[in-house]
Parts: structure tokens; C-alpha cells; sequence
């Protein structure tokens, strides 16, 4: 009987501290304060159909709603950071550049943004991205499924998106909409980056029609292959390839193809006036401000936080402390490889222009293996990166590839090596149905074999054959309609006056901004 009893009164008291917690809950949660932040956010935080208590199905639309609005937060967040990138861009390239020609090489940094971005909005996301099919971090949406597609072999390959186009229709959908503006801040780094490879020399009219295609047409062709179900993200699929072409935050999608499109502008532009000898020898152009290359390069370091860990479009996801942490350890084993290479190796001091360009070459390189590779895994991708990049620029300045900035080396050269990284590096820990493979991506060092390495080397070829034709054509195109170099007094007094109608630095004399390196009179 005393068992009875002591059950019952068990119950009810567990009955009533029931109760009364929660009515104290609902109390403190209304008119309490909670610095700990432990109390807010209850159950009467879930909205309800009607009075009273949120029934299951309630409760599990609220809770998926918010799965999704954590997701939704992440990727417009991270893409604003993405966005600022932009002045770190501006920085870099203006400070690397001369004085004379800041205002123009401003400006350019500067129109890309709305030209890239109108073109996108026009056709480019469509191109790229309308045949991705479900959005499955953000909702599920799956409107934007038609791909043009190629039958081979018994095979289809995807070529082109086909739907979402100026964003009505399938395109007129929130997560649509939150894809759009995190993509278009990726296209605009691709665009920006030819724009430090033929800086001082370029005519701002040539320049705003390549503009005009970069965000339309030459981005999102090859993006449609690795990011909106193409052929190359098929390669597994089809062929057994491991997870097909991997690019988790676009070493070639983003880097590799800017790469490829500056050296194909400074290839066919020629290089500045005075750089190089009548005997071939170089003269060295000095940066006009170490200072502003330096703070853009953190600007720069900065944002790739959203660039890489963003690239999840999960908040949810918590591989972004590992996309994260590899981000900084490889972009200070780049940093730091390339300071001593210069130092050690090269000219016998620590260039601080190549230190930069050397923190920026390793966080090029981890872009695309960011999520797939352990901390030592990224620290050594970023430690090669800081060699390549020294190595690379003097490989294209002795062969007259003038490139005021460095922006091949840095983007073109190591957006290759950190997609070819992946078939070496990737550990097996991430990316279970990558590109719709069962498995996660494995490289050769983690016993994944050579096939997502052959994957990986068929992608970043196809980057370059297919972005020097589409650079080629739009460099002549801009050729044929405005030209595409300045005259060569413009060049020498400087781009400001003639091309913008105003000073970078107004109120200095340019005397001292003047031409400094002539070609030697024979």
C-alpha cells in the first residue's frame, strides 16, 4: 500500500514541476530577460494554424522552416562577404599598378560588378544553372530542370541550362533567388581577374564589351558543365570516374577560368611599353602602393570566408569549420612558401608584393578542395601553391606575358593545381553522392585510385581549351569594334586623363607618376 501511495505521489509531483515549468517558461520567456541566452525560444515561439498548442505537423513545418531559413541565412550572408571581395580586388590591382593609371584600373574593378551581373541576370544564370534540378539545401525546389543535353554513346551529357531566364517563370522562386545572388558574386571574381592581366594598356570601351560577355555567355558555359549537372560533373556517372569533375568552391569554375581569360588578353594585347628590351631583357614596373595591394589582400582573405565555407549553401552543415580552418591554413602556408622562396631562392628578399600574391595564390588553390581534404592535406596544397606562383610568374614574364598583377599565376596556374589536388588529396571524409555517386571523393593518396584524379586533369583541360577559344573570340570581336590597346602616348602619360577624364590622384603633381622605364635607344 505504502508503495501505492509513495507511486502516486511520485507522479503527481512530477505532474506539477511539469506544470509549473512551464508556466514559469512562458513567464520568464515574456517578461524576464535571459543574458545566457538558454530560455528564449520555446514551444509558444512555434507559430500555430489556431489557439492553443501547435499540433505535430505544426511543430515539423516550423522546425523544417527554420532547417531552411538557417540555410538561407548562410548563403546570402556569406555571399554578401562574397561581394566585398570586390574592394579587395580594387585594392590589389590598383596598388600593383602605377599611379598614373589607378583611375581607370579603378573603374574597371568598379563596372564589372553591374555589367556582370546585368549579363547574368539576362541569360547567364539560365545558361548555368537551369538545369540543376532540386535545390535540396534550401526547400527542394527543383523548377529549374530543363537541360540541354547530348546523346553519345548511348549517354547524355548535359550542355546547357535552359530555364530561369531574367528570373521569371521556374526562375521566379526564393531559393532560385538566393542561388542567383550567391553565383553572381562568384561570376564577378571570375570577371574581375583579366582586368589586373591587362591593366594599363586596355581601352575601357573593349573592356565594357567584354563586359558584356563575360557574365552572359563565357562564365556559365563551363559552370554549366562542373555546378548545373553538365557533362563534366557526369564523368562518374557515366564513365566510373570517381564523383565526376569536382570544384567544391570553384578553383576553375571561379579562378582558373579569369586565369585563363587574363592570359589570353595579355597574350594577345602585348606587353607594356617600356617592360621589355630590344634584347628581351626586363625592365621591372614597380607597384605605385604596397600599402593598398596589402590591405586588399586581407580584404581579399576575408571574404574568401563566405567564398568557401558558403559554398555548402547550408548554415546546417557543419563541414564549414573545416572548409573554414582549411581556408586560413593554406593561405598562410601560401603566404609564407612564397616569402621564403623569394627570399631564399629568387632575389635575396622578401617581396611583400609576392607575399601577397602568395597568401592569394593559396587560397586559390584550397577553393576547390576546401571541404574534401584534412588540415595537412590543405597546409601542403597551400605550401605548393606559394612555390607555383613565384615559379609561374617568372615562367611568363621571360616569356613577354606581361601581367602587371600576377593574375594568371595566381588564378589561372593554381585554380589548376587545386582541382588536380583533389585526386591526390581528397581523404574520404565528405561528399557522400557528389554529382549522384555513392561514396564520398577519395584521391590517390587516401586509396581512391587514379579515377578522380583522370577526372579532375580532364576537367581543368577542358577549362583552358574551352575558355583561350571564347577569350579569343570576344578579344577580336572588341578588336574589330573599338580596338582593343591604347595609343602609346596615352599609355605613356597615363589611362586617367585620356580614357576616364579624370585623375586617380588629383591635386599631385604627375610629374613624378611619369613613364619611368623606356625601351633602351639603339
Amino acid at each position: 500500500m505504502m508503495s501505492f501511495f509513495r507511486s502516486k505521489f511520485l507522479v503527481w509531483t512530477c505532474a506539477f514541476a511539469m506544470t509549473f515549468g512551464a508556466v514559469s517558461s512562458l513567464a520568464y520567456a515574456s517578461d524576464q530577460p535571459d543574458p545566457g541566452g538558454t530560455k528564449t525560444g520555446t514551444i509558444v515561439d512555434v507559430p500555430a494554424a489556431k489557439p492553443g498548442a501547435p499540433t505535430f505537423q505544426e511543430l515539423g513545418d516550423a522546425v523544417g522552416h527554420n532547417h531552411v531559413a538557417i540555410n538561407f541565412v548562410w548563403t546570402l550572408m556569406t555571399g554578401f562577404l562574397v561581394m566585398f571581395m570586390q574592394a579587395g580586388f580594387a585594392m590589389v590591382e590598383a596598388g600593383l599598378t602605377r599611379a598614373k593609371s589607378v583611375a581607370h584600373t579603378m573603374a574597371m574593378n568598379f563596372m564589372i560588378y553591374p555589367m556582370g551581373m546585368l549579363g547574368f541576370y539576362l541569360c547567364g544564370f539560365a545558361f548555368m544553372f537551369g538545369g540543376i534540378g532540386a535545390i535540396g539545401t534550401m526547400g527542394g525546389y527543383s523548377g529549374l530542370s530543363h537541360e540541354l543535353t547530348l546523346n553519345l554513346f548511348g549517354k547524355s551529357f548535359g550542355i546547357l541550362g535552359w530555364s530561369g531566364f531574367l528570373l521569371q517563370g521556374k526562375g521566379y522562386d526564393v531559393a532560385a533567388f538566393a542561388l542567383f545572388l550567391f553565383q553572381m558574386v562568384f561570376m564577378d571574381t571570375t570577371a574581375t581577374i583579366p582586368t589586373g592581366a591587362a591593366a594599363e594598356r586596355w581601352k575601357f570601351s573593349a573592356f565594357m564589351i567584354y563586359g558584356a560577355f563575360i557574365g552572359t555567355l563565357m562564365y556559365p558555359i563551363f559552370g554549366n558543365w562542373v555546378w548545373g549537372g553538365g557533362w563534366l560533373s557526369q564523368l562518374g556517372t557515366n564513365f566510373g570516374l570517381g564523383n565526376g569533375y569536382v570544384d567544391f568552391a570553384g578553383s576553375s569554375v571561379v579562378h582558373m577560368q579569369g586565369g585563363v581569360i587574363g592570359l589570353i588578353f595579355a597574350w594577345l594585347i602585348g606587353p607594356r611599353y617600356g617592360k621589355y628590351n630590344e634584347d628581351g631583357s626586363i625592365n621591372p614596373v614597380q607597384p605605385h602602393s604596397i600599402p593598398m595591394a596589402i590591405i586588399g589582400t586581407f580584404i581579399l582573405a576575408f571574404g574568401w570566408f563566405g567564398f568557401n565555407p558558403g559554398s555548402t549553401l547550408a548554415g546546417t552543415d557543419l563541414r564549414i569549420s573545416v572548409v573554414a580552418v582549411n581556408t586560413m591554413l593554406a593561405s598562410a602556408t601560401g603566404a609564407t612558401a612564397a616569402t621564403l622562396w623569394m627570399w631564399w631562392f629568387r632575389t635575396k628578399k622578401p617581396d611583400p608584393s609576392m607575399m601577397a600574391n602568395g597568401m592569394l595564390a593559396g587560397l586559390v588553390a584550397i577553393t576547390g578542395p576546401s571541404a574534401f581534404v584534412s588540415a595537412g592535406g590543405a597546409s601542403i596544397i597551400g605550401l605548393i601553391a606559394g612555390v607555383l606562383v613565384v615559379e609561374s610568374v617568372f615562367f611568363f614574364d621571360r616569356r613577354k606575358i606581361d601581367d602587371p598583377v600576377g593574375a594568371i599565376s595566381v588564378h589561372g596556374v593554381n585554380g589548376a593545381w587545386g582541382c588536380l589536388s583533389i585526386g591526390l588529396f581528397a581523404d574520404g571524409t565528405y561528399g557522400d553522392g557528389w554529382n549522384g555517386v555513392a561514396g564520398t571523393v577519395k584521391g590517390l593518396f587516401y586509396g581512391g585510385g587514379l579515377g578522380q584524379f583522370w577526372a579532375e586533369l580532364i576537367g581543368v583541360v577542358t577549362c583552358f581549351i574551352t575558355l583561350s577559344v571564347l577569350a579569343y573570340i570576344v578579344y577580336k570581336i572588341a578588336d574589330a569594334i573599338v580596338g582593343n590597346r591604347v595609343a602609346r602616348d596615352v599609355e605613356i602619360e597615363g589611362l586617367d586623363i585620356p580614357e576616364m577624364g579624370v585623375l586617380g590622384y588629383n591635386g599631385f603633381s604627375m610629374d613624378k607618376f611619369a613613364e619611368t622605364t623606356h625601351p633602351k635607344k639603339s
